[in-house]
């Protein structure tokens, strides 16, 4: 977010190009060694050989992966339009992220909530179903 700040509050002032580009060169490398360190964090009972390598393939791969991407993305906005385009590319990206955010904190909620719904169908047709033979009279055989 701050770098969408910084890009934004920048692009008033004619030298975005410059700022971004320097950000992108900075933040590639940073978002690599951050993935690394993320994803060896969450893993735990793990042997130390697996856990780095695990960490540095899976975490700080795909955090590179993904900011090199974003990196070369804005490189071709900047030679495109001129640096006009970097803060459209910065807001979609700062709006994919929250997005994510918010599915990576509703997805488990709305797991809760399909168990609980689950759950209370197969209470309340059991009940039904139970009622249902309840109220049966037994037939009688008429010879």
């Amino acid at each position: 977010m701050a770098r969408h700040a910084i890009r934004t509050g920048n692009a008033q002032c004619g030298d975005a190009p410059v700022i971004d580009n320097l950000l992108d060169s900075v933040s590639t490398p940073a978002a690599f060694v951050a993935g690394t360190i993320v994803s060896a964090a969450v893993m735990t009972d793990v042997q130390p050989m697996v856990k780095w390598t695990a960490a540095v393939i899976a975490g700080g791969g795909i955090a590179g992966l993904t900011q090199g991407v974003t990196a070369v993305l804005r490189a071709h906005s900047t030679v495109l339009t001129g640096g006009l385009g970097n803060s459209v590319i910065a807001t979609a990206e700062l709006g994919g992220a929250l997005l994510i955010s918010f599915l990576a904190l509703a997805a488990p909620a709305a797991a809760i909530a399909l168990v609980i719904f689950l759950w209370l169908s197969i209470r309340l047709f059991h009940r039904l179903f139970r009622g249902s033979r309840s109220t049966e009279t037994p037939t009688t055989r008429g010879d």
